[in-house]
This record gives C-alpha cells, sequence and structure tokens, in this order.
C-alpha cells in the first residue's frame, strides 16, 4: 500500500470518527420531548420475552415490537365502552401524526373468549394496519405484570363475566422498550402532537 493509499485510509477513519462522535453526543445530548398528554420515561424500560398468538395464528414473541415503533393498548373485544372509544382515539391519532413505520398492538386480556380470529376481526374494523395478540391466561398474565398493567375478571349475574383493566397506552421505540405512557381522559389531536415529538427519539433505540 503507497504512502498517499494510507494517508487516505486515514483520513476517511478519522472523518468516520467524527461523524459517528457526533452523532452519539446528540443522541446524548437530545432533550427529551416535552409530552402535553404523556409521561417520556427517563429511561427505556426494557419489555421481557412473551410468547404470543397474533391474529393468523402464528407464535409471536418480543421481536414483534422490534424494528419500528409501537404503541401497545391491553383490552378485551367485549369492552363496553373504554376500549372501542380508545382505538378510535389511536386511529385517528395515528394518522395525524403519521409517525414512519408506527403500529398500534392491541392485546387481548381476555383470551378465554378472544381468539386469534376473534381479534383479528375486532381490531381490523377500526383500522386494518392494527395489529392483535393473544395468548394463553397465564402468557397474557405475565406480560401485562410485566409493564403494570392490572387485570382482573369481574363476575355477572347469570355466569357472565367482564374484565377490568388499566387502560393505558405504551409507547414503544424501535428497540421493543417502553419509554412513554399515555393515560386517559385520550385526546387525540395532543397525542398525535405528543407522537410527532417523539418521533426523533424512537430510532436507535438501545
Amino acid at each position: 500500500m503507497t504512502k498517499t493509499s494510507t494517508r487516505v485510509l486515514l483520513i476517511a477513519a478519522a472523518l468516520a470518527a467524527t461523524v459517528i462522535g457526533f452523532y452519539v453526543a446528540r443522541q446524548i445530548d437530545r432533550p427529551a420531548p416535552q409530552l402535553a398528554s404523556g409521561t417520556w420515561f427517563p429511561q427505556a424500560r426494557a419489555i421481557p420475552d412473551f410468547s404470543l398468538v397474533d391474529t393468523g395464528g402464528a407464535t409471536v414473541t418480543r421481536a414483534v415490537l422490534v424494528g419500528h415503533p409501537s404503541l401497545l393498548f391491553f383490552g378485551f373485544t367485549h369492552c363496553p365502552d373504554v376500549c372501542p372509544t380508545t382505538l378510535i382515539k389511536l386511529a385517528a391519532a395515528s394518522r395525524q401524526a403519521a409517525v414512519p413505520n408506527l403500529k398500534v398492538v392491541f392485546i387481548s386480556i381476555d383470551p378465554g373468549r378472544d381468539t386469534p380470529e376473534v381479534v383479528g376481526r375486532y381490531v381490523h374494523a377500526f383500522d386494518p394496519g392494527f395489529e392483535g395478540l393473544t395468548g394463553t391466561p397465564q402468557a397474557v398474565a405475565k406480560l401485562a405484570r410485566s409493564v403494570g398493567v392490572v387485570v382482573a375478571r369481574v363476575e355477572q349475574p347469570g355466569g357472565d363475566y367482564t374484565m377490568d383493566h388499566s387502560a393505558v397506552v405504551f409507547l414503544t421505540n424501535d428497540a421493543g422498550k417502553v419509554v412513554a405512557v399515555f393515560t386517559p381522559p385520550f385526546d387525540e389531536k395532543l397525542m398525535a402532537q405528543d407522537l410527532k415529538a417523539s418521533a426523533p427519539h424512537l430510532a436507535g433505540g438501545h
């Protein structure tokens, strides 16, 4: 290798190191977004691995959340008010925000009634791009607990039942970690603004 070639390689390496250093510095120095309708966490929170089933019947793990940001909502298809209202607002907020590759993921807390087919019909009625997950009661309960969602079965007269649960929405980054939480009452316009403000912080997460 000639001296000229060596010098060119050294210059290229130095330039690459400078660019990488500048990018890392920007990531570290970038202030956290100020959310109007949610709370941004000081540190991203990992979600333990899980094994659930998508609307096509395929087994999915935490990897389903990696590679794109997501809005996670735990609910059930027999929910009379909170769940459908929330999904309507999530559909509107995600459309208005237009965050690249953002997905809305609905996780059923009532797997006894919410089969993959039932969940699929339900979520796609709100938006064809929505994803739905269900699974065994144990797997769903474990995932809900891991992110702090409280779930309780409430017996009703005649042998029927309903489900009480925390009506919160989690925002995950492209590493599948929770970076923010939205709590009711939900305002789709404010949530859309928050999603836009969060967009620069959702890529390259660790």
